[in-house]
């Protein structure tokens, strides 16, 4: 599991090119809702859930991810995937 403040997570997903979420879902047999569900989209009832929480606080929240496929996908994308987030922490 990781956690992200959801600002950070917005952050990633607002940098993207224009089809990186399409990409993505498509590269992971998921629905581009579903993709942009993951990036805090509100629409579930067209994508399915992906594993977020999310919880109140500071810089828009904490948000866990159970699954972080899909930000480093994002990351590679974005030519981070060597790039430490600083809000990212890696739960054991």
């Amino acid at each position: 599991m990781k956690t992200v403040t959801f600002n950070e997570l917005r952050r990633i997903k607002d940098s993207l090119p224009d089809g990186s979420v399409r990409q993505i879902a498509t590269e992971l047999g998921l629905s581009v809702e579903t993709v942009r569900n993951y990036f805090g989209g509100l629409n579930r009832s067209t994508g399915s859930k992906c594993g977020i929480h999310i919880e109140p606080g500071p810089d828009g929240g904490i948000v866990t991810l159970d699954d972080s496929t899909i930000l480093e996908k994002a990351l590679v994308i974005l030519g981070e995937s060597s790039h430490k987030i600083t809000s990212v922490a890696t739960d054991i």
